[in-house]
């Protein structure tokens, strides 16, 4: 049986080579209820469209006044179309309307996503919003290269589906998944693992983000609060007999690993503060 591996990036626009895939998918055994929370429990998480019901791209507040993404999602949405022609975009963070008016793109944002070379892309892109937010909490950033075998939480809205055939229906509820990170080299990656197995490594909320997600946090969840890890940009997935099953048990998912860009994070956030000191 022919199996070809690809990464296939969390796009809001199905390609031929660069597929979509599913939004939040759960365990089969585990029931819906548990995955679902309030996004007041994370209200430095917001998407950043809203086209009918369903919710696309996903950003995480950092700083007062930054929130980060993934790069691709400035072009798969309307903001970097409004930015371009001059205007600021509104998004809803915390029940608050507010404009961003600024993105910048990791300066590695252009190589190629597949590529393991030096020159592959960094699929980051930081959000400045126009007025400094008193709420909520911005969300820390990890600067500990500590991340592997560490269990995240993935959040997002959208498509829903289980393991076993991934995408169901797009319902725009708001869902937490876990999963552990099993490599973390220039990028994070975990598996979504089968429970059936009697050696299977399946936490009690295991899941994958997916369609409309790409920009989700992977968060740890410490005594100290919540610390972003990665920011979600796409899945390897296996397609067994030339049919995509998006989602499904065995996928690997793929997010940019936060404490490798530390340094550009918080010469780019310096540098506004700087600025803003000499207006």
């Amino acid at each position: 049986m022919l199996v070809r591996i690809a990464l296939i990036i969390f796009a809001c626009i199905a390609a031929v080579t660069m597929a979509p895939v599913n939004a939040i998918i759960i365990r089969h055994d585990a029931g819906y209820s548990k995955y679902l929370v309030r996004e007041s429990q994370y209200p430095a998480v917001f998407y950043l469209q809203k086209k009918k019901d369903r919710k696309i791209c996903v950003a995480t507040l950092i700083h007062s006044r930054w929130a980060i993404t993934a790069a691709h999602c400035v072009n798969q949405t309307p903001l970097g179309e409004t930015l371009a022609a001059g205007g600021r975009y509104q998004v809803r963070v915390a029940s608050q309307q507010v404009e961003i008016d600024k993105v910048v793109l990791h300066p590695g944002c252009h190589g190629d996503v597949n590529s393991n070379s030096a020159r592959r892309k960094i699929d980051l892109a930081l959000l400045r919003i126009h007025e400094p937010l008193p709420y909520p909490v911005p969300i820390a950033i990890n600067k500990q290269t500590d991340e592997l075998n560490r269990v995240v939480t993935l959040l997002g809205w959208g498509y829903f589906g289980l393991g076993t055939i991934g995408r169901q229906l797009d319902d725009g509820k708001f869902r937490r998944a876990q999963n552990r990170i099993t490599v973390a080299n220039s990028r994070l990656r975990f598996t979504f693992d089968d429970p059936g197995p009697t050696n299977s490594r399946a936490l009690a909320l295991e899941g994958v983000p997916g369609l409309g997600d790409s920009g989700g946090p992977a968060l740890f969840e410490t005594a100290d609060g919540l610390i972003l890890a990665g920011v979600a940009i796409g899945e390897v997935l296996r397609q067994p007999g030339g049919h995509f099953r998006q989602g499904a048990y065995g996928a690997t998912e793929v997010y940019e690993r936060i404490s490798l860009h530390v340094q550009w994070i918080e010469s780019i956030l310096l540098e506004d503060e700087n600025q803003d000191r000499e207006r």
